[in-house]
């Protein structure tokens, strides 16, 4: 098997079981390997450490399979960590009234690049490492084994595919073809999901309990849902006896299926209006115009796709939620969230801070919000936690 040799000193996070070795920490590759082969990671002093996936495009060496180096890296393997990631879905209680939900989140299922999604009878994966796209076909076998299902379909589109020397693939895997909307329920709300080509793999499971938080302060309010793409939050809203929910979004179809959702749900849909365009002039135009809303969700895209996005990417946070600051109604309340994994919670609380005070609004946080827990975070592994956000209470 090829060895990937560390330089010395460089084996420290490798033993706080930190999945990733970085280009820099390599000394030498020892043999020849392709990508997504398995290669065993040697320190300095010749110690053998663990198994990884080797990447030789991208930044990241290689992505951990597994700490025994012994272990065999094969359907096996694959079958125990799949098995024990839904063991841990079925033992969450946020999951109990729900039908769709992540059944493994990458590395902190110990599955590198693999996500994979329910909704209803459908799975739909992604493969995004170099390791998890050569072992997708093993790894689909034994999701379909494990979990009754009667599709599972292939959303490998995201950006980090081209980090790693992959092109974006998408289409049917086994079974049947997805229908152009599957019917999911969350909680006592309905949705409509195109997992063939909306969003990430359809939907934004990782918001659930946040938009159940939404609920229980909506009662009354005027809410204003930015970014709002199907229009998740805003139906949470009104099933929290919202007064009305405008949304703005600019995909013209997004705003069609939140419409449909409403109807959906039952709702009135008097309650809810609907702005197609570009949230930064939106809202610049809301200011402009001297209007107000009691609640405000700014749930936008990855501002940040690498660290060199990071200052640009605080820029467009800081922008968006200082306008949200001066469109608040005194005690009015904000959702604000950050995806972008290079944005970490303490920057991006400092830029909410620095938006606030630019604003001239003295603010409360009332919550420190994350991803649902059925993507979990590796203690060893910060960067698993992506999603950050605060509920903040602008003063009266």
């Amino acid at each position: 098997m090829p060895t990937l040799h560390l330089k010395p000193g460089r084996e420290k996070s490798l033993l706080r079981r930190h999945p990733w070795i970085f280009s820099g920490a390599v000394d030498r590759l020892e043999g020849e390997a392709a990508a997504g082969e398995t290669v065993r990671i040697c320190s300095a002093e010749g110690n053998l450490l663990a198994l990884g996936a080797y990447s030789p495009r991208s930044q990241i060496s290689a992505r951990m399979w597994s700490y025994d180096p012994g272990a065999a890296i094969d359907g096996g393997l694959f079958r125990a960590l799949i098995a024990g990631a839904i063991a841990v879905r079925r033992q969450l209680p946020a999951l109990q009234h729900t039908t769709a939900h992540r059944l493994v989140n990458a590395e902190a299922d110990g599955l590198p690049g693999v996500i994979a999604d329910q909704y209803g009878d459908f799975l739909v994966c992604q493969f995004l490492s170099a390791g998890a796209e050569r072992h997708r076909g093993e790894l689909v076998e034994v999701l379909r084994e494990l979990v009754p299902c009667t599709g599972v379909y292939e959303r490998s589109e995201a950006a980090v595919r081209a980090k790693e020397g992959l092109e974006p693939r998408a289409g049917l895997l086994w079974g049947e073809e997805p229908p152009a909307l599957v019917e999911i329920s969350e909680g006592e709300c309905r949705f409509l999901v195109d997992v063939r080509q909306g969003h990430k793999t359809g939907f934004y499971l990782d918001q659930r309990e946040n938009r159940r938080l939404l609920l229980q302060y909506a009662q009354g309010r005027d809410v204003l849902n930015c970014f709002a793409y199907t229009g998740a939050f805003g139906i949470w809203a009104l099933k929290g006896g919202a007064a009305k929910v405008t949304e703005v979004e600019e995909s013209a179809g997004a705003l069609e299926l939140g419409v449909r959702h409403a109807e959906l749900n039952e709702l009135d849909g008097a309650r809810l209006e609907q702005i197609e365009g570009d949230v930064f002039k939106v809202l610049r135009q809301f200011r402009d115009g001297r209007h107000s809303f009691d609640l405000i969700v700014l749930d936008p895209p990855k501002f940040a796709e690498s660290q060199h996005q990071v200052v640009r990417a605080c820029r467009g946070y800081k922008d968006i939620n200082l306008l949200a600051f001066k469109l608040l109604k005194p005690g009015g309340l904000l959702f604000t969230f950050s995806c972008s994994g290079q944005v970490g919670p303490d920057l991006f609380q400092k830029v909410v801070a620095d938006a606030a005070l630019d604003a001239g609004r003295e603010a409360q946080i009332l919550h420190h919000l994350g991803q649902a827990p059925d993507h979990p975070v590796l203690l060893s592994f910060p960067e698993g936690a992506y999603l950050k956000g605060l509920v903040c209470r602008v003063g009266e």
